[in-house]
């Protein structure tokens, strides 16, 4: 990231805000840069290999220029937090519009769904990553990877089905008290908290440790491989296994 002290910062920001200086954009641009590459790397953790992420890099890219655009310095609000909404969001629009989740894994993920209904019903309860992939015959890894991405895919999807629902509903509806809480409401939530802690809880340790570093303490896959030092594609091994467990027992709840 480009260093500059804060009092060169304040008169960069403030050619770009007085007159929309173009050495002063792109100082900004620089600057700032390496928050794209961050949030390129999160949101491609749950994404398939095919997705570019020279691509993803440059709807970020796309979120930094609107960020640059709109935003005030003279509010108190710190610019990488503004421009990280701005470049998520950019990315994940992008993301919607593409139809990015291939045929095969498509195909792979209804064979996965089905041997996992399959199992859950000959057991009686859930069934582990190993067991459905033994019945694919496909990796552990494979199994967690096609389901996580099937996933992450169906949210996106979900995702813009309600936000064009809403536009279309944005001329009726009706105004809800954040404050108020529903009785009923409240004890589904409160189960579904506790039912998803223990879940995380059930996980083994160098999972829940990865869990813990990539959402809570927001680093990269990279920064945590550093940490315990183990190869990025290790900690996205462990990653991706832990997130199907989560999921597996999140769908018995919903």
């Amino acid at each position: 990231m480009v260093q500059t002290s804060t009092n060169e910062e304040q008169l960069i920001w403030s050619k770009w805000v007085s007159s929309r200086d173009g050495d002063a954009g792109n100082l900004l641009v620089k600057k700032y840069m390496p928050l794209v590459s961050y949030h390129v790397q999160r949101v491609s953790v749950g994404l398939p290999k095919n997705v570019s992420r020279d691509e993803l890099h440059s709807l970020g890219l796309m979120g930094l220029f609107d960020a640059l655009e709109k935003f005030d310095p003279s509010r108190e609000l710190k610019f990488d937090t503004y421009a990280s909404f701005r470049i998520r969001g950019a990315i994940i629009d992008g993301l919607r519009k593409e139809d990015w989740l291939s045929r095969s894994t498509r195909e792979k993920a209804k064979k996965i769904e089905a041997a996992a209904e399959m199992l859950e019903q000959k057991h009686m309860g859930t069934v582990t990553a190993k067991h459905i992939a033994d019945e694919v015959q496909m990796t552990e890894e494979e199994v967690c990877t096609t389901m996580n991405e099937h996933f992450f895919a169906s949210i996106l999807s979900i995702d813009e089905h309600s936000n064009d629902q809403d536009e279309k509903d944005s001329s009726s509806f009706t105004i809800k008290d954040p404050k108020a809480e529903v009785p009923e409401e409240k004890i589904l939530k409160d189960e579904l908290i506790k039912e998803m802690s223990e879940s995380i809880n059930s996980l083994n340790e160098k999972e829940q440790l990865v869990l813990s570093l990539f959402y809570k303490e927001e680093l990269t896959l990279t920064e945590i491989g550093q940490v315990l030092e183990l190869s990025t594609s290790r900690i996205s091994q462990i990653h991706s296994k832990a997130i199907f467990k989560l999921r597996q027992a999140l769908n018995k709840l919903i």
